[in-house]
């Protein structure tokens, strides 16, 4: 029998490679600025066309690099950060796998232009799937650029599984955010399709923060600070009234590397919980400095994830810290006397004698007689009143009997009310409201309870879906527009679904610099509102990004029909319970949400006769 194990070449060994650290875009994006960091450049730029898939080009002043280490570079195992086993309990730099370039340049075509400061001339290397097709001297500023062209042009299987490009860019802009927010003092520069994204000077770390997520995160941090042998701890947090439905800007760093760690996310949500409500969730940048043989960072092909020795410690350092901060910037609410004059009691003089407090009662006063004066009433001056009175002083002590007997005709009138044969269409005008929650009416075979808020969410997903299919949506017009700022990555979501939008209702346009003016909205919001909804539609799409143009629309109307029908959860009257039936019985699909939830359940007589 042959041998039938062997030995993979190069080329498809590095395609297996870039299956693990390459799998889209922004993949490559953050190899490539993570290597310009750490050759020490302080201005980086990064351009991108056709999100990515056709150009990822990143430009720095850094170091450079020597002809052999240019060559070099693209080796698979090839690093300058590892020279021995112990290294890897000692990393204090990002890219130090030696994997990235190598798996880049199995799967793409790359071009390399690099120079040190002390060379007169730089060095250009083009290679294609592995295959180095040219080097040759060049002309270039010291430092480096790296141009990807055509990702995945040689595995059309990988290409044909990456998303739209609204997708693909959101991914981008995601890892170029942990990256900028690290490096406060490097100058980044981002371009997409010839388009400025964000052009970011050197400056500290709060104001990195600002221009990255806009103006209004100026008034919503709160710094903090902890410090022990074991970690230090620092960066800022949300202030609690700012808290989202939605997961907003939630980022850990350990010693500038962006982590996930669900533990220590635990901690910070523990910190907040008596403070915000159990549906939101803070913002938080919070930064760990600590010795990197206390943690383990090669666990993971992309570095997101890592072990700390001491994690428990860490856990709760994390929680103090956050709470420290929240009290020490008065984050709760004080009272403020000054404003009250009852208070302000003047001092007597010195000669002044000091007289004994006085209590003065009316021994006639009877609280239970209601036509007394107000002279007999307790409230008025009891010295001057010679009026006494004490008849009717058994009306104190009186009680009114209660009788405990069930009322019989109550329950006789019940029983005639039952009618087994009665539809829907003849009881409903009988239907009740229990506990603003549940609708309650009777059917042939017992009772029906209607979910009252699912039965909204069916009814309005299936008119905002008619919506979409007629094209007309009716939109109320705002008496002052409203200027909304958001995310980059928020501003290109919109982008997206603003067709989608104007048709729900909403008379919006873009103003530029992460802003949008809503001038209209649909007339079942209000204007307090506009803001919460579109937070929430925003992070519906994050979460089903891999959603078709058709799915797009439902999850929109999906997202419309479940915080509406949450805003609108008041008392109602006979006649609008009776509406909300006959709405809920033309729908469709009655019986369930469109989460796909039950919204109506019948209790049949059997079942009410196991209860007694």
């Amino acid at each position: 029998m042959p041998d039938i194990i062997n030995l993979l070449p190069d080329s498809v060994a590095n395609q297996i490679a870039a299956g693990e650290v390459i799998q889209r875009p922004a993949s490559a994006v953050k190899e490539l600025l993570e290597n310009a960091i750490d050759s020490g450049a302080d201005d980086i730029k990064l351009v991108i066309k056709d999100a990515g898939k056709a150009l990822i080009q990143v430009i720095d002043n850094g170091c450079g690099m020597s002809e052999t280490d240019a060559r070099m570079c693209f080796e698979r195992h090839a690093t300058s950060k590892i020279k021995e086993a112990n290294d890897l309990f000692a990393i204090q730099t990002l890219g130090f796998r030696g994997e990235a370039m190598a798996s880049i340049a199995a799967i793409a075509r790359v071009e390399l232009k690099t120079q040190r400061v002390e060379d007169e001339i730089g060095t250009s290397i083009l290679i294609e799937g592995s295959t180095v097709v040219s080097q040759e001297p060049c002309a270039i500023n010291s430092g480096t650029s790296l141009t990807i062209k055509n990702l995945f042009y040689n595995i059309p299987a990988r290409r044909k599984f990456l998303k739209s490009n609204n997708t693909e860019l959101r991914h981008i802009i995601e890892e170029f955010h942990r990256v900028a927010l690290v490096h406060p003092k490097i100058k980044f520069s981002f371009f997409n399709d010839n388009r400025q994204i964000f052009i970011l000077h050197s400056t500290n770390l709060k104001q990195r923060i600002v221009a990255l997520y806009g103006n209004t995160y100026n008034n919503k941090l709160v710094p903090v600070e902890q410090a022990s042998d074991i970690v230090s701890i620092s960066g800022f947090i949300g202030k609690p009234e700012f808290a989202r439905k939605t997961r907003g800007e939630q980022y850990f760093f350990t010693n500038g590397r962006f982590i996930k760690h669900p533990y220590l996310n635990h901690a910070v949500d523990a910190a907040f919980r008596e403070l915000i409500p159990n549906d939101t969730h803070p913002s938080y940048f919070i930064y760990f400095k600590i010795d990197p043989k206390e943690i383990d960072i090669n666990i993971h092909p992309t570095k997101t994830e890592i072990n700390f020795q001491n994690n428990q410690i860490i856990y709760a350092m994390l929680s103090s810290a956050i709470k420290q901060a929240l009290g020490k910037f008065s984050i709760a609410p004080s009272l403020d006397f000054d404003t009250e004059h009852s208070f302000e009691v003047g001092l007597p003089s010195s000669n002044a004698p000091i007289q004994q407090p006085k209590v003065n009662v009316d021994p006639n006063y009877n609280p239970f007689q209601t036509n007394q004066s107000p002279q007999q009433g307790g409230s008025g001056n009891f010295q001057s009143n010679n009026y006494k009175k004490t008849d009717n002083w058994e009306e104190l002590y009186k009680t009114d009997k209660i009788n405990l007997q069930p009322n019989s005709d109550s329950l006789t009138q019940q029983s005639i009310d039952s009618d087994d044969d009665t539809s829907i269409n003849e009881n409903v005008e009988q239907a009740l409201l229990l506990q603003k929650q549940y609708i309650v009416t009777r059917v042939r075979s017992g009772l029906m309870l209607i979910h009252r808020q699912r039965a909204m969410e069916r009814i309005l997903f299936e008119e905002f879906l008619q919506s979409f299919e007629s094209r007309k949506g009716f939109s109320q017009q705002m008496l002052f527009p409203e200027t909304i700022q958001f995310s980059a990555t928020d501003v290109e979501i919109l982008k997206d679904l603003l067709e989608e939008l104007k048709i729900l209702g909403f008379d919006i346009e873009y103003f530029g610099d992460m802003t949008y003016i809503i001038n209209g909205a649909p007339s079942i919001l209000k204007n307090t509102e506009v803001k919460d909804v579109l937070d929430n539609m925003i992070e519906n799409v994050k979460k089903s990004q891999d959603a078709t143009q058709i799915d797009k629309k439902v999850n929109l109307a999906k997202s419309m029909a479940v915080n509406m029908a949450f805003r609108h959860n008041t008392e109602l009257g006979p006649e609008e319970i009776k509406s909300l039936i006959n709405r809920l019985f033309s729908t469709k699909a009655p019986e369930v949400s469109p989460d796909g939830k039950p919204v109506v359940r019948i209790i049949s007589m059997e079942e009410l006769d196991q209860k007694f």
